[in-house]
Protein backbone atom coordinates (compact mmCIF):
# COMPACT_ATOMS: atom_id res chain seq x y z
CA UNK A 1 0.00 0.00 0.00
CA UNK A 2 1.19 3.47 -0.82
CA UNK A 3 3.98 2.24 -3.07
CA UNK A 4 6.67 3.15 -0.52
CA UNK A 5 9.80 1.04 -0.19
CA UNK A 6 12.05 1.32 2.85
CA UNK A 7 15.49 2.74 2.18
CA UNK A 8 18.09 4.93 3.86
CA UNK A 9 16.25 8.15 2.99
CA UNK A 10 13.58 7.30 5.60
CA UNK A 11 15.98 6.51 8.44
CA UNK A 12 15.93 8.99 11.31
CA UNK A 13 19.08 9.88 13.26
CA UNK A 14 19.37 7.66 16.36
CA UNK A 15 18.36 10.45 18.74
CA UNK A 16 15.12 11.07 16.80
CA UNK A 17 13.97 7.49 16.31
CA UNK A 18 10.74 6.53 18.09
CA UNK A 19 10.86 4.25 21.08
CA UNK A 20 9.23 0.84 20.88
CA UNK A 21 6.56 2.04 23.32
CA UNK A 22 5.24 5.59 23.56
CA UNK A 23 3.31 6.53 26.68
CA UNK A 24 -0.26 7.67 26.16
CA UNK A 25 -0.66 11.33 26.98
CA UNK A 26 -2.75 12.15 30.04
CA UNK A 27 -4.35 15.44 30.93
CA UNK A 28 -4.77 16.64 27.36
CA UNK A 29 -7.51 19.30 27.41
CA UNK A 30 -10.78 17.97 25.97
CA UNK A 31 -13.01 20.97 25.37
CA UNK A 32 -16.68 20.99 24.45
CA UNK A 33 -17.20 24.20 22.48
CA UNK A 34 -20.97 23.86 22.08
CA UNK A 35 -21.60 26.73 24.58
CA UNK A 36 -20.32 29.07 21.89
CA UNK A 37 -23.40 28.31 19.76
CA UNK A 38 -25.72 28.83 22.72
CA UNK A 39 -24.52 32.40 23.11
CA UNK A 40 -24.54 32.37 26.91
CA UNK A 41 -22.04 35.05 27.93
CA UNK A 42 -20.86 33.34 31.11
CA UNK A 43 -20.54 30.01 29.31
CA UNK A 44 -18.52 31.56 26.49
CA UNK A 45 -16.20 33.31 28.95
CA UNK A 46 -15.57 30.02 30.76
CA UNK A 47 -14.97 28.30 27.44
CA UNK A 48 -12.47 30.97 26.36
CA UNK A 49 -10.62 30.51 29.66
CA UNK A 50 -10.34 26.77 28.95
CA UNK A 51 -8.98 27.43 25.48
CA UNK A 52 -6.51 29.94 26.86
CA UNK A 53 -5.21 27.55 29.51
CA UNK A 54 -4.82 24.78 26.92
CA UNK A 55 -3.00 27.09 24.51
CA UNK A 56 -0.67 28.23 27.27
CA UNK A 57 0.07 24.89 28.91
CA UNK A 58 -0.07 22.47 25.97
CA UNK A 59 -0.14 24.39 22.69
CA UNK A 60 -2.91 22.09 21.53
CA UNK A 61 -6.23 20.67 22.65
CA UNK A 62 -9.06 18.41 21.52
CA UNK A 63 -12.49 19.81 20.70
CA UNK A 64 -15.89 18.14 20.70
CA UNK A 65 -19.31 19.73 20.35
CA UNK A 66 -17.86 21.55 17.35
CA UNK A 67 -20.94 21.48 15.14
CA UNK A 68 -19.31 19.77 12.15
CA UNK A 69 -21.83 17.19 10.89
CA UNK A 70 -20.63 13.59 11.19
CA UNK A 71 -21.81 12.85 7.66
CA UNK A 72 -19.60 15.63 6.27
CA UNK A 73 -16.55 14.10 7.94
CA UNK A 74 -17.58 10.60 6.84
CA UNK A 75 -17.88 11.61 3.18
CA UNK A 76 -14.51 13.36 3.26
CA UNK A 77 -12.74 10.39 4.85
CA UNK A 78 -14.37 7.99 2.38
CA UNK A 79 -13.14 10.18 -0.47
CA UNK A 80 -9.67 10.27 1.06
CA UNK A 81 -9.46 6.48 1.37
CA UNK A 82 -10.78 6.01 -2.15
CA UNK A 83 -8.11 8.32 -3.55
CA UNK A 84 -5.18 6.59 -1.89
CA UNK A 85 -6.57 3.20 -2.95
CA UNK A 86 -6.26 4.23 -6.61
CA UNK A 87 -3.60 2.57 -8.79
CA UNK A 88 -0.25 4.33 -8.85
CA UNK A 89 -0.79 5.58 -12.40
CA UNK A 90 -4.08 7.26 -11.43
CA UNK A 91 -2.44 9.09 -8.53
CA UNK A 92 0.47 10.03 -10.75
CA UNK A 93 -1.98 11.73 -13.12
CA UNK A 94 -2.59 14.40 -10.44
CA UNK A 95 0.97 14.48 -9.11
CA UNK A 96 2.25 17.89 -8.17
CA UNK A 97 5.26 19.48 -9.84
CA UNK A 98 7.54 22.44 -9.33
CA UNK A 99 5.36 24.56 -11.60
CA UNK A 100 2.04 23.26 -10.24
CA UNK A 101 2.60 22.45 -6.55
CA UNK A 102 -0.85 21.11 -5.63
CA UNK A 103 -2.03 17.52 -5.82
CA UNK A 104 -0.45 14.16 -5.05
CA UNK A 105 3.07 13.60 -3.72
CA UNK A 106 4.89 10.70 -2.11
CA UNK A 107 8.33 12.10 -1.31
CA UNK A 108 7.77 14.54 1.56
CA UNK A 109 10.75 15.46 3.71
CA UNK A 110 10.88 16.96 7.20
CA UNK A 111 14.27 18.25 8.34
CA UNK A 112 15.86 16.58 5.31
CA UNK A 113 14.60 13.08 6.19
CA UNK A 114 11.92 11.48 4.04
CA UNK A 115 8.52 10.99 5.68
CA UNK A 116 6.79 7.61 5.49
CA UNK A 117 3.59 8.86 3.89
CA UNK A 118 1.87 10.00 0.73
CA UNK A 119 -0.19 13.18 0.53
CA UNK A 120 -2.71 15.13 -1.52
CA UNK A 121 -2.79 18.94 -1.18
CA UNK A 122 -5.47 21.40 -2.21
CA UNK A 123 -6.52 24.97 -1.50
CA UNK A 124 -10.08 25.96 -0.51
CA UNK A 125 -10.05 29.07 -2.69
CA UNK A 126 -8.56 28.92 -6.14
CA UNK A 127 -7.53 32.11 -7.89
CA UNK A 128 -8.45 32.64 -11.56
CA UNK A 129 -5.83 31.04 -13.85
CA UNK A 130 -3.55 33.53 -15.63
CA UNK A 131 -4.14 34.21 -19.30
CA UNK A 132 -0.54 33.23 -19.96
CA UNK A 133 2.12 31.60 -17.82
CA UNK A 134 5.61 33.03 -17.95
CA UNK A 135 8.64 30.80 -17.77
CA UNK A 136 9.19 29.72 -14.18
CA UNK A 137 5.82 31.07 -12.99
CA UNK A 138 3.88 28.80 -10.65
CA UNK A 139 0.29 27.80 -11.36
CA UNK A 140 -1.94 27.26 -8.32
CA UNK A 141 -4.84 25.15 -9.42
CA UNK A 142 -6.34 22.18 -7.63
CA UNK A 143 -5.93 18.86 -9.39
CA UNK A 144 -9.00 16.66 -9.14
CA UNK A 145 -8.87 12.95 -9.99
CA UNK A 146 -11.17 12.19 -12.91
CA UNK A 147 -12.05 8.64 -11.88
CA UNK A 148 -13.44 9.44 -8.41
CA UNK A 149 -17.04 10.68 -8.62
CA UNK A 150 -17.98 12.82 -5.63
CA UNK A 151 -14.37 13.32 -4.48
CA UNK A 152 -14.31 17.06 -5.15
CA UNK A 153 -17.78 17.68 -3.74
CA UNK A 154 -17.03 15.78 -0.51
CA UNK A 155 -13.84 17.75 0.14
CA UNK A 156 -15.33 21.11 -0.75
CA UNK A 157 -18.13 20.52 1.75
CA UNK A 158 -15.61 19.45 4.39
CA UNK A 159 -13.49 22.54 3.78
CA UNK A 160 -16.54 24.77 4.24
CA UNK A 161 -17.20 23.19 7.64
CA UNK A 162 -13.55 23.59 8.61
CA UNK A 163 -13.63 27.28 7.72
CA UNK A 164 -16.63 27.82 9.99
CA UNK A 165 -14.95 25.94 12.83
CA UNK A 166 -11.69 27.84 12.35
CA UNK A 167 -13.38 31.20 12.89
CA UNK A 168 -15.11 29.89 16.02
CA UNK A 169 -11.74 28.86 17.41
CA UNK A 170 -10.18 32.17 16.38
CA UNK A 171 -12.87 33.97 18.35
CA UNK A 172 -12.15 31.86 21.44
CA UNK A 173 -8.42 32.52 21.13
CA UNK A 174 -9.09 36.26 20.95
CA UNK A 175 -11.45 36.18 23.92
CA UNK A 176 -8.91 34.18 25.93
CA UNK A 177 -6.42 37.01 25.40
CA UNK A 178 -9.00 39.58 26.55
CA UNK A 179 -9.35 40.94 23.03
CA UNK A 180 -12.57 41.71 21.22
CA UNK A 181 -13.98 38.50 19.68
CA UNK A 182 -13.25 39.45 16.06
CA UNK A 183 -9.82 40.98 16.73
CA UNK A 184 -7.99 38.40 14.57
CA UNK A 185 -10.60 37.97 11.86
CA UNK A 186 -9.28 40.74 9.63
CA UNK A 187 -6.02 38.89 9.04
CA UNK A 188 -7.99 36.14 7.28
CA UNK A 189 -9.89 38.19 4.71
CA UNK A 190 -7.74 36.74 1.92
CA UNK A 191 -6.63 33.44 3.35
CA UNK A 192 -3.66 31.29 2.37
CA UNK A 193 -5.29 28.31 4.04
CA UNK A 194 -4.79 24.83 2.61
CA UNK A 195 -5.81 21.28 3.42
CA UNK A 196 -3.79 18.09 3.20
CA UNK A 197 -4.88 14.48 2.97
CA UNK A 198 -2.34 12.17 4.63
CA UNK A 199 -1.93 8.44 4.14
CA UNK A 200 0.56 6.50 6.26
CA UNK A 201 0.96 2.94 4.92
CA UNK A 202 2.19 0.14 7.20
CA UNK A 203 5.95 0.55 7.61
CA UNK A 204 8.36 -2.42 7.75
CA UNK A 205 10.74 -0.49 10.00
CA UNK A 206 8.67 1.67 12.38
CA UNK A 207 11.64 1.78 14.75
CA UNK A 208 13.69 3.68 12.18
CA UNK A 209 11.22 5.88 10.28
CA UNK A 210 8.55 8.45 11.10
CA UNK A 211 5.38 9.38 9.27
CA UNK A 212 6.32 13.03 9.86
CA UNK A 213 9.45 14.13 11.65
CA UNK A 214 9.42 16.48 14.62
CA UNK A 215 8.19 19.98 13.79
CA UNK A 216 5.93 22.84 14.79
CA UNK A 217 3.23 24.39 12.63
CA UNK A 218 4.10 27.73 11.05
CA UNK A 219 0.59 29.13 10.56
CA UNK A 220 -2.15 30.28 12.92
CA UNK A 221 -4.20 27.18 13.74
CA UNK A 222 -4.27 23.59 12.51
CA UNK A 223 -7.49 21.62 12.73
CA UNK A 224 -6.68 17.92 12.52
CA UNK A 225 -8.95 14.98 11.91
CA UNK A 226 -7.32 11.62 12.59
CA UNK A 227 -8.71 8.11 12.33
CA UNK A 228 -8.77 5.60 15.19
CA UNK A 229 -5.34 4.06 14.52
CA UNK A 230 -3.32 6.67 16.41
CA UNK A 231 0.23 7.83 15.90
CA UNK A 232 0.27 11.54 16.68
CA UNK A 233 2.95 12.23 19.28
CA UNK A 234 3.46 15.49 21.16
CA UNK A 235 6.57 16.49 23.09
CA UNK A 236 5.53 16.98 26.69
CA UNK A 237 6.86 20.28 27.99
CA UNK A 238 7.35 19.15 31.56
CA UNK A 239 10.02 16.56 30.74
CA UNK A 240 10.61 16.65 26.97
CA UNK A 241 9.24 13.12 26.48
CA UNK A 242 7.13 12.13 23.48
CA UNK A 243 3.58 11.10 24.40
CA UNK A 244 0.84 9.63 22.18
CA UNK A 245 -2.43 11.49 21.60
CA UNK A 246 -5.26 8.97 21.86
CA UNK A 247 -7.91 9.37 19.14
CA UNK A 248 -11.26 10.61 20.45
CA UNK A 249 -14.36 9.81 18.35
CA UNK A 250 -16.02 12.76 16.60
CA UNK A 251 -13.34 15.21 17.65
CA UNK A 252 -10.68 17.44 16.15
CA UNK A 253 -7.21 18.16 17.47
CA UNK A 254 -6.33 21.86 17.45
CA UNK A 255 -2.70 22.94 17.17
CA UNK A 256 -1.65 26.46 18.09
CA UNK A 257 0.79 27.64 15.41
CA UNK A 258 3.68 30.05 15.36
CA UNK A 259 1.52 33.00 14.32
CA UNK A 260 -0.62 32.72 17.43
CA UNK A 261 2.58 32.49 19.46
CA UNK A 262 3.85 35.73 17.93
CA UNK A 263 0.51 37.57 18.09
CA UNK A 264 0.18 36.59 21.76
CA UNK A 265 3.77 37.73 22.44
CA UNK A 266 4.64 34.27 23.83
CA UNK A 267 1.61 33.96 26.09
CA UNK A 268 0.84 30.89 23.99
CA UNK A 269 3.40 28.57 22.42
CA UNK A 270 3.12 26.27 19.44
CA UNK A 271 3.57 22.58 20.24
CA UNK A 272 6.27 20.32 18.81
CA UNK A 273 4.84 17.12 17.40
CA UNK A 274 5.54 14.22 15.05
CA UNK A 275 3.83 11.13 13.61
CA UNK A 276 4.86 7.57 14.43
CA UNK A 277 3.99 4.69 12.12
CA UNK A 278 3.40 0.98 12.66
CA UNK A 279 3.96 -2.23 10.72
CA UNK A 280 0.37 -3.47 10.71
CA UNK A 281 -2.19 -0.75 10.04
CA UNK A 282 -2.45 2.13 7.60
CA UNK A 283 -3.41 5.49 9.07
CA UNK A 284 -5.27 8.48 7.64
CA UNK A 285 -5.46 12.09 8.78
CA UNK A 286 -6.63 15.43 7.38
CA UNK A 287 -5.03 18.63 8.67
CA UNK A 288 -6.61 21.97 7.79
CA UNK A 289 -3.98 24.71 7.95
CA UNK A 290 -5.68 28.01 8.76
CA UNK A 291 -3.40 30.78 7.53
CA UNK A 292 -3.83 34.55 7.03
CA UNK A 293 -3.44 36.72 3.95
CA UNK A 294 -0.02 36.78 2.35
CA UNK A 295 0.26 40.54 2.89
CA UNK A 296 -0.26 40.20 6.66
CA UNK A 297 2.40 41.84 8.80
CA UNK A 298 2.88 39.56 11.78
CA UNK A 299 3.94 41.02 15.12
CA UNK A 300 2.81 40.96 18.75
CA UNK A 301 -0.59 42.60 19.04
CA UNK A 302 -0.41 46.11 20.40
CA UNK A 303 -2.94 45.28 23.14
CA UNK A 304 -0.57 42.62 24.49
CA UNK A 305 2.63 44.64 24.76
CA UNK A 306 3.64 47.30 27.25
CA UNK A 307 6.68 48.82 28.86
CA UNK A 308 6.71 45.95 31.33
CA UNK A 309 6.05 43.36 28.61
CA UNK A 310 7.81 44.61 25.45
CA UNK A 311 7.40 42.86 22.08
CA UNK A 312 9.48 39.72 21.77
CA UNK A 313 9.36 39.63 17.99
CA UNK A 314 10.03 42.09 15.22
CA UNK A 315 7.32 42.54 12.61
CA UNK A 316 7.60 40.31 9.54
CA UNK A 317 5.58 39.74 6.40
CA UNK A 318 3.79 36.37 6.35
CA UNK A 319 4.21 35.97 2.60
CA UNK A 320 7.83 37.02 2.39
CA UNK A 321 8.87 34.92 5.37
CA UNK A 322 8.78 31.73 3.36
CA UNK A 323 10.81 30.90 0.32
CA UNK A 324 11.40 27.96 -1.94
CA UNK A 325 14.19 27.12 -4.33
CA UNK A 326 13.56 25.69 -7.74
CA UNK A 327 15.12 22.41 -6.63
CA UNK A 328 12.78 22.38 -3.61
CA UNK A 329 15.56 22.25 -1.03
CA UNK A 330 15.03 23.93 2.29
CA UNK A 331 16.50 27.37 2.53
CA UNK A 332 16.62 29.86 5.31
CA UNK A 333 14.79 33.16 5.47
CA UNK A 334 15.15 36.13 7.76
CA UNK A 335 17.97 35.86 10.29
CA UNK A 336 17.93 32.15 10.95
CA UNK A 337 17.17 30.25 14.13
CA UNK A 338 16.09 32.59 16.90
CA UNK A 339 17.21 32.19 20.49
CA UNK A 340 14.30 31.42 22.76
CA UNK A 341 12.56 34.61 23.89
CA UNK A 342 14.71 36.77 21.62
CA UNK A 343 13.54 39.30 19.05
CA UNK A 344 13.51 37.74 15.60
CA UNK A 345 12.08 38.44 12.19
CA UNK A 346 9.54 35.69 12.35
CA UNK A 347 9.06 32.53 14.39
CA UNK A 348 11.61 29.96 15.39
CA UNK A 349 11.44 27.64 12.38
CA UNK A 350 11.99 28.29 8.70
CA UNK A 351 9.95 26.28 6.22
CA UNK A 352 10.05 25.64 2.51
CA UNK A 353 6.66 27.24 2.00
CA UNK A 354 6.08 30.47 0.14
CA UNK A 355 2.88 32.46 0.19
CA UNK A 356 2.44 34.91 -2.63
CA UNK A 357 0.20 37.99 -2.70
CA UNK A 358 -0.63 40.44 -5.45
CA UNK A 359 -1.51 44.12 -5.54
CA UNK A 360 -5.20 43.32 -5.99
CA UNK A 361 -5.20 41.46 -2.67
CA UNK A 362 -5.53 38.04 -4.25
CA UNK A 363 -3.62 35.55 -2.11
CA UNK A 364 -2.19 32.42 -3.61
CA UNK A 365 -0.59 29.54 -1.78
CA UNK A 366 2.50 27.85 -3.09
CA UNK A 367 3.14 24.56 -1.34
CA UNK A 368 6.76 23.64 -1.77
CA UNK A 369 7.61 20.14 -2.88
CA UNK A 370 9.71 19.85 0.25
CA UNK A 371 7.00 21.24 2.54
CA UNK A 372 8.12 20.74 6.09
CA UNK A 373 5.55 22.63 8.09
CA UNK A 374 2.69 20.13 8.08
CA UNK A 375 1.20 18.20 10.90
CA UNK A 376 0.17 14.60 11.33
Amino acid sequence: MGGLSMDQAFVQAPEHRPKATVTEATGIPLIDISPLAAGDAAGVDALAAEVGAASRDWGFFVVVGHGVPEEVVARATEAQRAFFALPAESKAAVRRSEAAPLGYYESEHTKNVRDWKEVFDLVPRETPPPAAVADGELVFENKWPEDLPGFREALEQYVKSMDELAFKLLELIARSLNLRPDRLHGFFKDQTTFIRLNHYPPCPSPDLALGVGRHKDAGALTILYQDDVGGLDVRRRSDGEWVRVKPVPNSFIINVGDLIQVWSNDRYESAEHRVSVNSEKERFSMPYFFNPASYTMVEPLEELVSEENPPRYNAYNWGNFFSTRKNSKLQEAGRGERPDRALQEGPRRLKSLYIYGSTNNVCVLCISIALSSCVS
